[in-house]
């Protein structure tokens, strides 16, 4: 039986806009233990920033963090799938082009995100990614 991205994507991803500070992204990342949010504006997405982004595209490069805008840290040339895409297109996808999340978009709107991570909970339950996959982060 053919899955779809909707099978087991994260529905109603966190969003921000793009002015929004890379302060409250990180905290915001911080409070609801998240790796990656969507950047909107309006209904429109405009890129995609996870935690990594933040401290290699933002904070590595010295600024204030408090000043400086998530749009910068953000990456913009995304590569995104629709609920009804098949999952094994979406895997292919993340393979293609090396990345770990993909935006899930009805009608260029932001619904979703699919990460890895949900891929190999579904196909791999017992992996070694599996397994990494639920685990809570030690704090």
């Amino acid at each position: 039986m053919t899955q779809h991205v909707s099978d087991i994507m994260t529905s109603a991803p966190v969003t921000v806009e793009p002015q929004t500070s890379v302060t409250a992204v990180a905290r915001i990342m911080r409070d609801r233990d998240l790796g990656a949010v969507l950047v909107t504006e309006g209904d429109e997405l405009r890129g995609l920033v996870t935690d990594r982004d933040l401290v290699v595209r933002s904070l590595a490069e010295g600024g204030d963090p408090e000043q400086t805008t998530v749009v910068g840290a953000c990456s913009d040339d995304l590569v995104t799938v629709t609920p009804e895409d098949d999952l094994d297109r979406a895997i292919e996808l993340m393979r293609e082009h090396a990345v770990r999340r993909i935006p899930v978009v009805d009608h260029g709107h932001p619904v979703g995100i699919i990460s890895l991570g949900d891929a190999a909970m579904e196909r791999d339950p017992g992996s070694a990614l599996g397994d990494i996959s639920v685990a809570r982060p030690n704090t």
